[in-house]
């Protein structure tokens, strides 16, 4: 039955959905089901203590401030934490180039509304982050997809799509999601030279850029990109927006991320962050702040990296004992996820009705590919299970791809 309602969204809701992940997490709440499906940071590294001295001493000495309205743009001494830091890893920024977000979805989401009209084309690798594409998706966004392999984007068939001319490049290029690869070195200059040549500016996408477990630390797009232009003088005006989050590094509840551009591009951000929510919580970044000052980030990063290793290594080590060998997988120096890779002839959401019935469960990779295909493709995610867990969970999904390529069909397709 249609109510008034039907008749009085907006259009742009026609290309609303809802995320795949999170209906399947619903399901997968049943606590006897083993979930590798969310990209779930592990709770057991959240930093409960440090936060609970963080809120006494933020409520003891700031509380009047932490409670108040703040300024749009952030808490100050966040926002200058953040440029000392980004510092040591990526391009010279000052607060003024950084504007706090309420998570990296509310970024992404800004940077549609600012930038994004309809029958615009974004650059995206396939596959690629599916909040990104809902978050773009409601503005009418269309996708120029480009193929990725174990090494990122394949920069080389990049060029065709620039010809089209797209709005802009999103990019994830450390240990991706939902793939769990890392853009080359080669490829990240490539990427910065084509992009300058076409341009086209470049979205960087770097949640997990700290969680890397092998193998050398690669410079940013955004430095690549200020290098390429000789950008020395002290004021970032590079060609980037770069995205990072707290939520991989603190704790996903606290929605807290930021944005680092040049302050042009900053400056619309703030009018368009005005208009949706006036400003990130002020508690929130004041004891974000408290907790991750003084060396302490530094230090924790270290433990979440030893126990998303040893995680890492668990599935990695099962899927060699258990999966079949016509089954394909990433082996990712970092982040949280790897992609499996099935005979073309198996559809992965199709194993995945089969997977839960075994109380075990993943993501099909159809949903990342925003232009079609991926239907034997899956994502896993290896932080947030124990190792036991992780152990008893692949063997349960090894049995399951066992039966399915053994088939010689679709699973549960009928054919």
């Amino acid at each position: 039955m249609q109510t008034p309602w039907e008749y009085r969204y907006a259009h742009r809701t026609q290309k609303m959905g809802s995320s795949v992940i999170r209906e399947l997490l619903k399901f997968t709440e049943q606590p006897d089901i083993i979930s590798f499906a969310g990209g779930l940071p592990a709770p057991d590294v959240f930093p409960l203590k440090e936060f609970q001295e963080a809120c006494n001493v933020v409520l003891e000495t700031h509380g009047a401030q932490a409670l108040q309205y703040s300024t749009t743009e952030g808490y100050l001494p966040l926002r200058e934490m953040i440029a000392r830091h980004n510092a040591r890893f990526s391009v010279q920024v000052t607060s003024e180039n950084i504007m706090i977000t309420s998570g990296s979805q509310q970024a992404l989401d800004f940077i549609g509304r600012l930038f994004v009209n309809r029958g615009d084309y974004i650059v995206v690798e396939s596959p690629t982050y599916l909040g990104a594409l809902q978050a773009w998706n409601a503005y009418g966004a269309q996708y120029i997809s480009v193929r990725a392999d174990e090494h990122g984007m394949v920069v080389d068939e990049l060029e065709a799509a620039l010809r089209i001319g797209p709005k802009f490049i999103y990019i994830l290029p450390n240990f991706q999601n939902p793939s769990g690869s890392t853009l080359s070195l080669e490829r990240r200059k490539k990427l910065v030279e084509l992009a300058d040549k076409y341009g086209v500016p470049i979205v960087e996408d770097d949640p997990y850029g700290q969680l890397r477990y092998e193998g050398e630390h690669i410079p940013s797009v955004a430095t690549l990109d200020s290098q390429y232009r000789n950008d020395n003088d002290g004021e970032y005006t590079g060609n980037v927006i770069y995205l990072s989050t707290f939520s991989k590094l603190l704790a996903p509840g606290l929605r807290l991320a930021w944005v680092v551009a040049p302050p042009q591009v900053v400056r619309k951000l703030v009018m368009t962050k005005q208009a949706a929510d006036l400003h990130t919580s002020s508690f929130n970044q004041h004891v974000a702040y408290e907790v991750a000052k003084g060396g302490f980030l530094d230090e924790h990063v270290k433990v979440i990296r030893s126990t998303y290793k040893e995680r890492r290594d668990v599935m990695l080590e099962m899927m060699d004992e258990m999966f079949p060998p016509e089954v394909r997988w990433t082996k990712p120096q970092g982040g949280m996820f790897l992609w499996g890779m099935l005979p073309e002839t198996v559809d992965a959401a199709e194993v995945l009705k089969v997977a839960i019935d075994r109380k075990v469960a993943f993501v099909p990779g159809a949903a990342f590919h925003p232009n079609g295909g991926g239907r034997n493709t899956m994502r896993l995610n290896f932080s947030f299970s124990s190792p036991d867990t992780i152990r008893e969970g692949i063997t349960r999904l090894g049995i399951t791809l066992k039966e399915a390529v053994k088939n010689g069909k679709t699973v549960g397709s009928g054919k």
